[in-house]
């Protein structure tokens, strides 16, 4: 079954830079549109950067000039560069995998999250 792993989380101070990664398998990764969600305590998830598998990519409104997203397929990874961290910012980080085919459905894969917290 596909699994996600994300590492690259911790504390940093606010104007602090992280990058995150996450790394598949059992998957055919390069097939898969890649995206980073949050969740801050109390609040909904929500979709910070996305990346298809072409290689465009969209951002949250809020991290737009912040946050950069990368992909290398070689690697079986995508990556989520953080800079000019705001405390707002603090969440859990969630990598996800994402395929729709017209015959087999529906593909979505979860990683386990990992914390960033921006904090002086």
């Amino acid at each position: 079954q596909g699994q996600l792993v994300e590492s690259g989380g911790g504390l940093v101070q606010p104007g602090g830079s992280l990058r995150l990664s996450c790394a598949a398998s059992g998957i055919m990764f390069s097939l898969y549109d890649m995206g980073w969600y949050r969740q801050a305590p109390g609040k909904q998830r929500e979709l910070v950067a996305r990346i298809i598998n072409g290689g465009s990519a969209n951002y949250a409104d809020s991290v737009k000039g912040r946050f950069t997203i990368s992909r290398d397929n070689a690697k079986n990874t995508v990556y989520l560069q953080m800079d000019s961290l705001k405390p707002e910012d603090t969440a859990v980080y969630y990598c996800n995998a994402f395929r729709r085919h017209s015959i087999i459905g529906v593909r979505n894969y979860w990683g386990q999250g990992t914390q960033v917290t921006v904090s002086s």
